[in-house]
C-alpha cells in the first residue's frame, strides 16, 4: 500500500517514487503487475496528478516500470532482488540491533566502499 505524509520532509512524488520502488524490488508488486493510473493514484493519495505523474515517469527512467496505451503502467520484469539477496537482508537487519535506518544504511555504504574501492556508493 503506498501513502502519502504531508509532514514529511520528503517530496511528495519521491514518497511515491521510493515506496513503489521498494514494493517492486521486494517482489510484493510481481513483474507485469498493472498499477493505478495517474489520475487513480494521484486521487487515492490526495496529490496532484503532475505529482504522481513525475514520480511515474521517474520509475520509467529507472526501467522499473513500462507504460503503454493498451496495457497501462505495469511492472517491468525481472526488478526484484533475488531471494537470497532479500534473505540476506532480512539477516542483516535482524543482527544491527539499534542502529537506525539511516546507521544500517551507512555500515552498508562502508562495507560496499570497502569491497569495491574504485566504485563510488550512490549517497
Amino acid at each position: 500500500m503506498i501513502t502519502f505524509d504531508p509532514q514529511s520532509s520528503v517530496v511528495p512524488f519521491e514518497q511515491i517514487r521510493g515506496q513503489i520502488t521498494d514494493l517492486i524490488r521486494s517482489g510484493d508488486l510481481a513483474d507485469g503487475q498493472r498499477l493505478p493510473s495517474i489520475r487513480q493514484l494521484a486521487a487515492d493519495l490526495r496529490v496532484a496528478a503532475g505529482t504522481a505523474a513525475k514520480a511515474y515517469a521517474t520509475l520509467e527512467s529507472e526501467g522499473l516500470i513500462e507504460t503503454s496505451r493498451t496495457r497501462g503502467t505495469r511492472v517491468a520484469p525481472g526488478k526484484a532482488h533475488p531471494p537470497e539477496v532479500q534473505r540476506a537482508a532480512k539477516r542483516y537487519v535482524s543482527t544491527i540491533g539499534d542502529l537506525d535506518l539511516d546507521q544500517a544504511l551507512s555500515a552498508v555504504r562502508t562495507a560496499w566502499l570497502a569491497l569495491h574501492p574504485q566504485t563510488p556508493a550512490a549517497h
